[in-house]
């Protein structure tokens, strides 16, 4: 039987000759009382307390568990996030690679074309002069033939009938030639 603070206040005791004296033992009793009254009151303060730092140590295990996995999700975050953007990068680097790789292959094909066209140009150039100088080299001989046949309509006139000054082929000849030299090198 476990007693109370009020079993020991209420507790009365025979009467007896020669017994305790009965105002020391309500005293001490009295005084048992409170201190067991005490003692479960300090007991009941620690039992409340250990049960509120319990309940208290079982949130901060809690807030523990969260805050690991939440660290554990933005470590796997950030670690996605790092891979991502490394892929995003290889893969601009490599669409920049191919671009450049597009812009040389057509430059190559424009710096042919142009090659090219600047063969055939010169080329063409090249054939003009020489039908040039054809013609202009069996004009000399028609003339000199002209001129010597004795033809007097040709002698007198330097225009020769065209109404410009008389210029002389075999000089046009070595001017071609001159610019054609100096062109090339």
């Amino acid at each position: 039987m476990r007693l109370t603070p009020l079993d020991i206040k209420k507790q009365e005791f025979k009467k007896v000759l020669r017994g305790y004296d009965p105002v020391e033992v309500d005293t001490f009793m009295d005084m048992v009382a409170n201190e067991l009254e005490e003692a479960l009151r300090a007991q009941k303060e620690t039992r409340d307390r250990g049960i509120e730092l319990e309940t208290q140590l079982r949130d901060y295990r809690q807030i523990e568990k969260t805050l690991q996995q939440t660290l554990l999700q933005a470590q796997e975050a950030t670690g996605r996030t790092y891979e991502s953007a490394r892929k995003e990068a290889e893969l601009i680097v490599k669409e920049a690679e191919q671009k450049a790789s597009k812009i040389v292959e057509q430059a190559n094909s424009d710096l042919a074309r142009s090659n090219n066209e600047l063969s055939n140009l010169r080329s063409r150039k090249e054939s003009l002069i020489g039908r040039l100088r054809v013609l202009l080299s069996a004009e000399l001989d028609l003339i000199r033939t002209l001129e010597m046949s004795g033809d007097d309509r040709f002698s007198g006139d330097s225009s020769l009938g065209t109404g410009k000054e008389k210029v002389e082929i075999d000089q046009v000849l070595k001017n071609i030639d001159n610019d054609r030299a100096t062109k090339t090198h």
